[in-house]
Parts: C-alpha cells; sequence; structure tokens
C-alpha cells in the first residue's frame, strides 16, 4: 500500500499546517484542514509509510547557542567516483548539516556551523580539507539568512 498511495488535497493540506508548525496538535491541525482529528492521524500514518514524511524535526537558531557562523562550501572532489567515499567522512564532521551531490562548478555543497572564525578555519583546515578525494574548497559565509521556509503544496 505505501508505494502506491495517491496524495490527495486533504494530505497536501495537512502537510502545509504541519509543515509550519510540527508541534501543533493534530486536534488543531484537523480543525483548520476540516477534517476529524482521527482522520490527521490515519493520514499521517499513511504518508510515512508510504515515505512521503520522513521524520519531524526542530528549527534551533544555532547563533543562540554559540555558533556564530554560519557557512556555506564548495567542494571540488578529484574525480566524482570518490563521492560515496568523500560523503561517508564528511558526515562523521559534526559541525555539517546538509550535504549535496551537485552539478555546475561544484561536485558537492555543504552547509556547516562554528562558532566562530577559528572554528571555521579549524573545521576547513583540520577536517574537511583533509578528507581523500577533496581536490579543494570555497567558502561562504553567510551574513543573514533572510528566508527559510517551506514549499506551498496547496
Amino acid at each position: 500500500m505505501a508505494e502506491n498511495y495517491k496524495v490527495d488535497n486533504v494530505d497536501l493540506k495537512i502537510l502545509e499546517i504541519l509543515m509550519q508548525d510540527a508541534k501543533k496538535p493534530y486536534t488543531e491541525v484537523a480543525k483548520k484542514a476540516f477534517v476529524s482529528g482521527g482522520t490527521v492521524h490515519v493520514r499521517m500514518n499513511k504518508l510515512e509509510e508510504a515515505g512521503i514524511v520522513e521524520k519531524t524535526t526542530l528549527k534551533v537558531n544555532y547563533a543562540k547557542l554559540g555558533y556564530d557562523i554560519t557557512a556555506f562550501i564548495g567542494i571540488f572532489l578529484q574525480k566524482s567516483a570518490l563521492y560515496d567515499q568523500v560523503m561517508a567522512k564528511l558526515k562523521s564532521i559534526p559541525e555539517i548539516t546538509s550535504i549535496h551531490y551537485t552539478t555546475g562548478n561544484y561536485s558537492m555543497f555543504v552547509k556547516i556551523h562554528c562558532k566562530d572564525t577559528n572554528h571555521l578555519k579549524l573545521v576547513l583546515h583540520d577536517k574537511i580539507q583533509q578528507v581523500e578525494g577533496i581536490e579543494r574548497t570555497e567558502t561562504m559565509i553567510s551574513l543573514e539568512e533572510s528566508l527559510d521556509r517551506s514549499l506551498n503544496l496547496t
């Protein structure tokens, strides 16, 4: 059933509401989606079984926890065949919060959070640039995140 699940407008409305606030009680979601709380629960279970909903997470303000630097790093690989090997090593670096395999100038694009520029230098020099298969990197420091949103599904 999970692979053949057909998403409808009710599912999309439920997803849209919960993507804005994953902690919202199903009873409140139900009111906004004009369905019962039980329907929301059943639909969410089906969406999870279908692999559409993978997990729920918290959005954390890293700056308030002392991580004042957010940076994006374009990674050039020595050859694209090394992607899996490099990705496995990068996953072990805790400051990296996302890894993308990309087209264009970079082979990979990662997002990291660091406490300050010294921490950033340590992560770049002592961790990322030491990974075998990485030819070079380009770092862009984010000055401000002006937009972070989910897609509008309905």
